[in-house]
């Protein structure tokens, strides 16, 4: 990734996620890292939206909705994301 790409953690926190389709899935309410290596692993779901709901994804222990951070595809104004990479 070249240093331009790179975002600081604080910019993705709040941001929309949706499919590349269009889909609304939530906003990112945290972020789950590796602590040795600092590889994002998964995105917490705040606000999830009822479509994001019946999808049965992973959840974590207070039952806050996970998608793992390998289905982003993009981050500008929202978060996007493959879908098929995580259903």
């Amino acid at each position: 990734m070249a240093e331009d790409d790179k975002k600081n953690s604080k910019q993705l926190i709040g941001k929309t996620v949706v499919s590349k389709t269009g889909k609304r899935f939530g906003e990112v309410g945290d972020l789950v890292f590796e602590t040795r290596s600092g590889e994002l692993i998964h995105l917490v779901l705040h606000n999830p939206t009822t479509y994001t709901a019946k999808l049965e994804l992973e959840k974590d222990k207070q039952g806050h909705i996970l998608v793992p951070f390998s289905a982003v595809i993009a981050v500008g104004d929202f978060m996007v994301i493959a879908e098929e990479d995580i259903i």
